[in-house]
């Protein structure tokens, strides 16, 4: 979404560039994003249902029976139905991270972006929110871009992974794939411990 510049290369979204476009070209790539921020980023002086309404008031001109309409739906969409009128801190975590992700779907974006979306919750929340993030994906057709170190639980939901490591892609493809790669250094991350073993072997190899 560009609200970081990168300091080179490009970025395509639908085979478009990303970078160095007009405001207003930015504005209509910006439309088809939804995004679950890491710690939620809901506003604690407004109910669940306004949290979710908000991107609605701020951006269309429907009305208030119109809002009101949609932000039911997203909510019993996520398991929230008959939650709207509580505030953030009187839900659980898990509940809030199901209100964040009903405001990004509330405009139907095309691409969900969920950055850590489980961080500070339960092994069981993280599950619940795990498969309500594939339930999501099929119900809307969306295309899910996740961020995530719940590893390899979040190998479960996904079609595809890519691994980063000092800051670079280092596999890439499908679950079965990148499982199946016998990369030392992934070998390590997956088994938590150091990795510096395995860079001096994978530059051996070089």
């Amino acid at each position: 979404m560009l609200l970081l510049r990168p300091d080179a290369g490009q970025i395509l979204i639908d085979g478009e560039p990303a970078v160095g476009i007009r405001p207003r070209a930015m504005d209509a790539i910006r439309e088809k994003f939804g995004v679950l921020f890491q710690g939620g980023a809901l506003f604690d002086s407004l109910t669940v249902a306004q949290n979710v309404a908000f991107p609605l008031v701020e951006k269309t001109r429907l009305s208030r029976a119109e809002i009101a309409r949609y932000v039911e739906e997203k909510l019993a969409a996520v398991g929230l139905a008959g939650m709207g009128g509580k505030f953030p801190s009187e839900i659980s975590g898990g509940m809030q991270k199901r209100a964040a992700l009903a405001r990004a779907l509330i405009r139907n974006p095309k691409i969900l972006y969920l950055d850590e979306p489980t961080t500070g919750l339960d092994p069981t929340r993280a599950g619940a929110i795990h498969a309500l993030i594939r339930e999501t994906h099929e119900r809307f057709g969306l295309t899910v871009v996740m961020v995530s170190h719940d590893v390899p639980q979040v190998f479960e939901i996904s079609d595809r992974v890519a691994f980063m490591h000092r800051g670079k892609v280092w596999l890439s493809g499908t679950v079965k794939e990148v499982m199946g790669s016998g990369d030392e250094i992934f070998a390590h991350f997956l088994a938590g411990k150091a990795l510096e073993a395995a860079e001096g072997a994978a530059a051996g190899a070089l």
